[in-house]
């Protein structure tokens, strides 16, 4: 958890952390988070009694939930939340004001102004809920990999194969699977020289789970990114890098989710590229120009055949 000098938990989190802990929660601690993730410069001002009558639930219930997400005091919670309010409201202020999900009513002016908020608010936070330190140890192990495997399903399959790419471009050994199938025959070959990275914004995905798991029984080191910290995905994993995607109920797990992966594996490729800086940059030198002076290379020669 992000904390401030003195040791508490970081005010532009709270947020980010309540967004991370729902799923896991109690249904009682449920519904008092939707209540602050839905409007939470409202729920800031109630107290505790009002914030358990409003969620028909127990004031018990209210201070496990604020316990268990960092704060030993209720009103630091609702302090955070309002510099939290406050901040986004600044920050965001020259977007168009829109809130809530896609409607069966919007026009293509509200979907652009929603996507864009969504994605805008998901890298945002994503930026300040990473761990640095976590961050750190994935380059480290990528950096100093034979090989690195990667694997996702649906939409974090775009992700893993985009960090591929990138990886392949610096000269590192990267490979990317379609399939579980495939993914897992590949994971058991592993050993203790290589590095396996599974997506999954859920982390509980049962196919990408499994790959992570059996590339570590394998000796491999495991990196997980998710969006949640308390998953069986991270349970798999030697490093967890987080996310903080936004997402809606009309794209659940495609949106937010996949701009903030790839934000996140941007921020890994770049370090990695860093600590080898002039290799990686030769490296982008070289994979540009054959590429670039094949394709005209080709264009030419097309255009001289009939």
């Amino acid at each position: 958890m992000t904390q401030d000098l003195l040791g508490r938990p970081d005010s532009r989190t709270v947020l980010v952390r309540m967004r991370a802990a729902r799923p896991a929660l109690p249904p009682s601690e449920r519904l008092i988070a939707q209540l602050f993730l839905d409007n939470p410069a409202e729920a800031a001002n109630l107290s505790i009694a009002e914030l358990a009558t409003r969620c028909g639930t127990s004031t018990t219930s209210v201070v496990r939930f604020y316990k268990r997400i960092g704060y030993d005091h209720y009103k630091d919670l609702r302090i955070d939340l309002i510099r939290e309010v406050t901040r986004e409201k600044m920050q965001n202020a020259d977007l168009l004001t829109v809130s809530g999900d896609i409607n069966r009513d919007d026009s293509l002016d509200d979907i652009v102004s929603k996507v864009a908020l969504n994605e805008t608010l998901s890298i945002a936070d994503t930026a300040k809920a990473l761990d640095t330190h976590a961050l750190a140890r994935a380059v480290d192990l990528v950096q100093a990999a034979r090989r690195v495997d990667s694997f996702g399903v649906g939409a974090s399959a775009f992700v893993g194969l985009d960090l591929q790419q990138k990886l392949s471009r610096i000269g590192r050994t990267a490979l990317n699977w379609p399939d579980s199938h495939a993914a897992w025959t590949s994971a058991a070959t592993l050993d203790a020289s290589c590095v396996a990275i599974a997506v999954s914004h859920s982390g509980a995905t049962r196919d990408t789970v499994e790959f992570l798991t059996i590339a570590r029984e394998a000796g491999a080191a495991t990196i997980a990114l998710t969006n949640f910290s308390d998953s069986p995905l991270a349970a798999a994993a030697d490093v967890v890098l987080t996310t903080a995607a936004r997402e809606t109920r009309f794209r659940s797990g495609a949106l937010g989710s996949r701009i903030a992966q790839l934000m996140v594996v941007d921020c890994l490729f770049t370090a990695v590229a860093q600590a080898s800086y002039d290799d990686s940059m030769a490296a982008l030198r070289r994979t540009y120009e054959a590429v670039h002076s094949r394709h005209h290379g080709a264009n030419g020669t097309h255009g001289t055949h009939k």
